[in-house]
């Protein structure tokens, strides 16, 4: 999804990846980001910019875990001030949405513009979602 969202708008695509990556076994995965989100954990991140200074929107994207951000996320938005940006969500899931994604994002980020009008994809309609990424962006108007 967020190179699909790179493609149309010709920004730059940072990962927000945990110094200690996820194992790559679902069941693992899963069992991880449960144990993280239980513990109110922040992973550190690794390889993004000092500041996003230069920014004024931002798509973020995640996967909806457990009816929540993941951890690094909460790290990320928690060590990153952007008031007076606009943030869009966009999220993979699995049967969820956004839950309540959203409102978390806006309360971490109280001084930013969050947009409701965010995009969720099941994971596994992912594959087959660029002309749905691609609708949904133009649609912003941005």
């Amino acid at each position: 999804m967020a190179t699909y969202i790179q493609e149309q708008t010709g920004g730059d695509l940072y990962e927000i990846q945990p110094v200690t990556p996820y194992p790559e076994d679902y069941n693992e995965c899963g069992d991880v980001a449960l144990e993280e989100r239980d513990n109110n954990a922040r992973p550190e991140i690794q390889d993004l910019p000092a500041d996003l200074f230069g920014y004024d929107t931002l798509f973020i994207g995640y996967p909806n875990w457990n009816a929540d951000l993941p951890m690094p996320l909460y790290t990320f938005l928690e060590e990153y001030d952007l008031s007076g940006k606009t943030i869009i969500p966009f999220t993979t899931h699995g049967g969820s949405g956004f839950s309540r994604t959203i409102d978390t994002i806006a309360e971490l980020e109280p001084d930013a513009q969050v947009e409701e009008d965010g995009l969720a994809i099941s994971r596994n309609a992912v594959p087959d979602a660029e002309g749905e990424v691609t609708d949904w962006v133009s649609g912003l108007g941005i």
